[in-house]
């Protein structure tokens, strides 16, 4: 369709509406209560408690009104019977996800909605910390994902030599902040889902930026305060590494670095960084010697006034992160093993998918002008007042369950030859389509990974209802295998599962990652700093993770590897994993993820060792 043309959103809102059963109160409350429901579980960061009580019953009736009175027929039965699955229905009257510029925050403070506490900009180390993880805090609560800053280490450390402050005094005041980013201060009991991309270095970019103090804009450049980084960096850093009271990881915030070509792999943060990695798996990396990815853009995105809807932009910031003043509307996620079953030939097979598609396409361009409507309402009154536009945020696509759906229309999995292939022809087909949505609307699309925490476990349960012979993973409780990855018990060779993904991670444009799901804690810094520098010069994959599975024992703390009982008393443990992306204890998790979580063969570090 031209640029001229108009787009099918004007038909298709006409459309009529589903009707949905009413809610019977008494039992909705008594199966959470119970724990009759497996959706109780559905979000590992939602802990069981009146306040997740509370957000089910809220996001119940939003996720009903989305449903009955927002989509068109055709868009909620499709969402209804797992044809695809839109993300965050209870919350479907906002955004997804957001990246916010501290450069804003740190120039006008914390302040400009009526009838708010305001708060002038921070002329001190822990007033901007504060004042960041509060605003934080706040946009979140009008968000239903993840929220990111980035460059934190870079924009505060100015403030660290005004105040004239010692590696304690900046320890101190980075722990307040982690602390308060972990308090269940979020609708459901929840912790604000955020994630930090920390800089290192000051990039060459921000070398000449002047730097923004007291909301003020100084004559002193970003390149004089490398030292006062580097104490917020450590800070950071050793805050994590030895976590709370009890050694336990702190779930948030996520943080990106960037692994460059000039990345300085033996300085003390470096060594911080790697001891970390090790024992806990905290941060992303993002690949930027072979992944293609260009660290400036993190800043620079929201700066274009026109963004060339002829091609497909990469989204940057790490998997759950977000470029400053970007972010995503929402997110559909396509049933791929329902599409491989019931798909006769080819044909058949991509006509389904491309109307699924068109479908999702539908839905986005929906929720992009009703969340819109929403911040001009006065709905969304901290994202009216710093972010004031959509302009830069992507309408996403995801995938998920492609292995279930080659065995499903292959009768071979994607650990094949021609499953690979044929999952390499779906995401440039579907890279195809999102440029003619862009074409058609006048808005930028993403393919992405979908993290699918829910998804992959409540569309299978609906294909084994209406299907009871199409192929799940899962021997007791059905699950599908995320996006294009591979089966969860195929090898124990890290190298060998990295070659495989990465022809297929370079084409999400969006969010994806591959995780290095390890079996305990990497054996050394070194060793573990050798694994993320080699990924990085010898792999095109964008995001990757180190991700050992540890215990906690309310007693003996810290326990390498999984014991769901404490080797040395005896008393339960919480055994931590990641779940999609971010850690929280397996018993956290909901029954399908659990099942992933028992079939999953991890890597074996002396055999990838060998070969990385």
């Amino acid at each position: 369709m031209s640029k001229k043309a108009k787009p099918k959103k004007r038909k298709v809102r006409a459309a009529k509406k589903v009707k949905l059963e009413y809610i019977d109160a008494a039992k909705f409350v008594d199966d959470y209560i119970e724990m009759q429901d497996w959706r109780v579980r559905e979000n590992a960061n939602v802990a069981y408690s009146f306040s997740s009580l509370f957000l089910r019953a809220a996001g119940e009736t939003v996720a009903r009104y989305a449903l009955s009175k927002v989509y068109p027929r055709e868009i909620a039965r499709a969402h209804i019977e797992g044809d695809f699955h839109i993300h965050n229905v209870p919350f479907g009257i906002v955004g997804y996800c957001a990246g916010w510029s501290i450069k804003d925050l740190l120039l006008q403070g914390f302040s400009g909605v009526m009838g708010r506490t305001e708060s002038s900009p921070a002329r001190h180390f822990s007033s901007a910390l504060l004042q960041i993880s509060n605003f934080l805090g706040s946009v979140q609560n009008e968000w239903a994902g993840a929220q990111a800053v980035n460059s934190l280490d870079i924009y505060l450390a100015p403030f660290v030599r005004e105040d004239g402050l010692n590696y304690k005094q900046v320890k101190q005041a980075m722990q307040e902040f982690i602390y308060n980013l972990n308090i269940s201060s979020r609708w459901g009991g929840q912790t604000p889902f955020t994630n930090l991309a920390l800089e290192l270095k000051v990039p060459e970019d921000m070398k000449e930026q002047q730097v923004i103090y007291g909301g003020k804009v100084l004559d002193e450049t970003y390149a004089d305060f490398q030292p006062e980084a580097d104490l917020v960096n450590r800070a950071f850093l050793d805050v994590m590494l030895h976590g709370d009271m009890r050694g336990r990881i702190f779930t948030f915030p996520i943080p990106t670095y960037n692994v460059t070509k000039d990345f300085d792999w033996d300085s003390e943060v470096s060594d911080l960084l790697f001891q970390a990695t090790a024992k806990f798996g905290i941060p992303y990396f993002q690949n930027c010697i072979k992944g293609g990815i260009n660290p400036r853009e993190v800043r620079a995105m929201c700066c274009r006034l026109q963004l060339d809807l002829r091609e497909l932009h990469r989204r940057y910031g790490g998997f759950f992160g977000y470029a400053e003043k970007t972010g995503s509307v929402g997110v559909v996620t396509i049933n791929m093993p329902r599409l491989g079953y019931l798909s006769k030939d080819e044909g058949a097979f991509f006509e389904w998918l491309e109307r699924l598609m068109e479908l999702a396409k539908d839905s986005l361009e929906i929720k992009r002008e009703l969340v819109g409507k929403n911040m001009e309402r006065g709905l969304l009154p901290f994202s009216a007042r710093y972010l004031g536009t959509l302009k830069f945020h992507f309408s996403t696509i995801g995938l998920v369950g492609m292995h279930e759906a080659c065995r499903n229309f292959l009768g071979e999995g994607i650990e094949t030859k021609a499953g690979k292939e044929f999952s390499i022809k779906v995401l440039k087909f579907m890279r195809k389509k999102l440029l003619e949505f862009q074409d058609e609307t006048g808005n930028i699309y993403n393919l992405e990974a979908t993290p699918a925490e829910g998804t992959s476990h409540r569309l299978a349960r609906l294909d084994k209802k209406h299907y009871p012979k199409i192929i799940t993973s899962g021997k007791k409780v059905p699950y599908y295998t995320n996006s294009t990855n591979l089966p969860v018990g195929y090898t124990n060779n890290l190298v060998e599962a990295l070659r495989h993904q990465d022809d297929l991670q370079v084409l999400y444009n969006g969010g994806t990652v591959f995780h290095s799901f390890l079996g305990e804690a990497v054996s050394s810094a070194e060793g573990c700093k050798v694994l993320v520098r080699k990924i990085a010069e010898n792999f095109r994959l964008p995001y990757y993770t180190i991700t050992p599975t540890f215990s906690i024992c309310m007693e003996h703390e810290y326990l390498r590897g999984a014991h769901f009982n404490c080797p040395l008393c005896g008393k339960p443990a919480e055994v931590y994993s990641r779940i999609v992306g971010y850690f929280r204890p397996v018993q956290n998790w909901h029954v399908g993820k659990q099942e992933e979580f028992y079939d999953r063969i991890e890597y074996d570090e002396k055999v990838s060792m060998k070969e990385i």
